[in-house]
């Protein structure tokens, strides 16, 4: 993919001031939804719909389209589609950064007319998040207005914690508060999926504690991640076998779950060798449970399973096989490990 040598940028807008300007009835024609918070980009997708959307119009013309499950030509025919006078739509175009460079080329060349009765919203998944100097993030920002959705820092987690269980009568040990924050490692989805099983399990005027927390929250990804790799250590094939098919079943993204495995097993290897693991997963209770799991491997295993981690990644990248072989051959690289 090639790039105008005076090419100008647009400049990226932060989620409040988007969220400002949608309010204020302010809309680009194009946007780019992209980041490491994939619950929020969902939300902001729902946000423009309800505001630029008519009442009548949100349930035919808010139009999803997956790029992975859709050919560049399907979708060329779908946005030569102009809304007819006086309607208006919203395309969400899902996983663009799938398709080969040529054909985002071309296909953004169908998105520069601008039309005032059409929003379109390319996004690619948090496991996907490009580079800001990368090739593809600066073709594409040259058309549509990125908008970067971060995972929750620690701080608005805590605050969004209190707040939320105030709200609903309930208070939380701070210990308890502490592993939450942990568990849910900036994932605002994730927060708002536990605190409604909290306050559904709580009663009014009690307060939440670890033991809650972990009868209500227990299968939550970091819990299976860490059986995973105890069921791993153990060379137990059909049970981690299992474990993955259980986790993709419950609508674990693929790319998401080999991101958070690589993520484990890379702070598997780094507390093995005396250093802070990745991210938010420092917190007292969890650096217990890495250093005891490390134990279990040799720094040779991890680095050939973080290996086989990043191969399955290219695999499912450029569609050599199909996600359930990759799943399968993965877990018994990971399993028969030397």
């Amino acid at each position: 993919m090639t790039l105008p040598p005076a090419v100008l940028f647009l400049a990226m807008a932060s989620p409040r001031q988007f969220v400002d300007d949608i309010t204020k009835g302010r809309f680009k024609p194009v946007y780019y939804f992209y980041g490491s918070e994939d619950y929020r980009r969902t939300e902001a997708e729902k946000f423009v719909a309800d505001h630029f959307l008519p009442d009548l119009q949100r349930s035919i013309n808010y139009l999803k389209i997956d790029c992975k499950k859709t050919s560049p030509a399907e979708l060329a025919a779908a946005l030569a589609n102009l809304p007819m006078l006086g309607e208006r739509q919203v395309y969400v175009v899902g996983s663009f950064d799938s398709y080969k460079p040529k054909d985002q080329e071309q296909l953004l060349k169908y998105i520069k007319p601008k039309d005032p009765n059409r929003v379109i919203i390319l996004s690619t998944p948090s496991a996907k998040t490009p580079r800001k100097d990368s090739v593809f993030f600066k073709t594409i920002s040259a058309v549509a207005e990125p908008v970067e959705f971060k995972k929750m820092e620690a701080s608005d987690a805590h605050d969004t914690i209190v707040k939320r269980l105030t709200k609903n009568k309930l208070a939380i040990d701070a210990d308890a508060r502490e592993l939450l924050v942990g568990l849910i490692d900036g994932d605002r989805g994730g927060l708002e999926s536990e605190l409604n099983k909290l306050i559904d399990f709580k009663s009014e005027g009690g307060s939440i504690t670890i033991d809650d927390i972990k009868k209500v929250c227990a299968g939550y990804e970091i819990f299976n991640i860490f059986e995973l790799g105890d069921v791993i250590v153990q060379r137990n094939a059909p049970r981690a076998l299992k474990m993955v098919q259980s986790l993709v079943g419950a609508g674990t993204n693929i790319d998401y779950l080999i991101s958070q495995l690589q993520a484990h097993f890379i702070s598997l290897y780094l507390v093995k060798n005396g250093k802070a693991p990745v991210g938010n997963r420092n917190f007292g209770f969890l650096l217990a449970k890495f250093r005891n799991q490390a134990k279990s491997y040799s720094n040779q295993q991890l680095e050939e399973i973080i290996i086989a981690l990043d191969e399955a990644n290219v695999e499912l990248r450029h569609k050599r096989f199909t996600e359930e072989l990759v799943l399968e051959t993965l877990t018994f690289k990971l399993i028969n490990r030397r």
